[in-house]
């Protein structure tokens, strides 16, 4: 069997929401599955310094519109939430909760529908429970196990595991150990699988060794 497709999210993402959306069609032109991974985004932005796309003003409404056309573009409808950012812990624990893959890709589609689809959000518990009992889950079940000292820690050690790896935003696909970083990169991936990716060995190794920073930012 071929290595499963590991889908890094964060649902706070309008990006990996998209992403979402496209990723099992992907997989499953490649005779693939898909393992998603729920990971805190913030973690990653703290860990390298970064900010996150709506805390920078131009970038936030930058980042609507481009959403919005890539909505369009893919026929996926996309509304924004009441609020954004808005704290995902817990929707990303329930995220994490152990279950048969049919139930955690439509729980997963149910709470990104929920914010990016419909507009409501989860932004609060009662907004979260009402959108898993609409997905026909025990909503006070799943919120009261994500709750727990294990889910919690299951998501922290999933971050720490997304920045060993190297993750740096979402969403990122791993494939055969290869990260791919954003909606943009589908047809990278799509090349990466069918064995034509265009990445020359000996330039890389410049990349990685000869280039260096000739100005420093102060």
């Amino acid at each position: 069997m071929a290595e499963p497709l590991a889908f890094y999210f964060d649902f706070i993402s309008p990006y990996a929401y998209l992403a979402w959306h496209g990723v099992h069609r992907l997989a499953e032109k490649h005779g693939r599955s898909v393992t998603p991974v729920p990971i805190l985004f913030a973690s990653l932005l703290n860990a390298h310094g970064h900010k996150g796309p709506a805390e920078i003003e131009p970038k936030r409404l930058y980042t609507g519109k481009h959403v919005m056309r890539l909505g369009h573009d893919h026929g996926l409808r996309l509304v924004p939430p009441p609020v954004h950012p808005f704290n995902p812990l817990l929707p990303l624990r329930v995220a994490c909760i152990a279950m048969p893959a049919a139930d955690k890709r439509r729980l997963i589609t149910a709470i990104y529908d929920a914010i990016w689809a419909e507009g409501g959000g989860v932004h609060d518990e009662p907004l979260l429970a009402r959108a898993l009992t609409a997905a026909g889950f025990d909503a006070a079940a799943l919120i009261a196990e994500a709750k727990t000292d294990a889910v919690k820690l299951m998501l922290r050690e999933q971050s720490d595991r997304a920045l060993a790896l190297g993750c740096f935003g979402v969403p990122t696909i791993v494939a055969d150990g290869e990260l791919f970083w954003g909606f943009d990169a589908f047809p990278h991936i799509d090349r990466f699988l069918a064995g034509k990716d265009p990445i020359d060995p000996v330039q890389l190794e410049k990349w990685k060794k000869a280039v260096v920073s000739g100005a420093k930012r102060i």
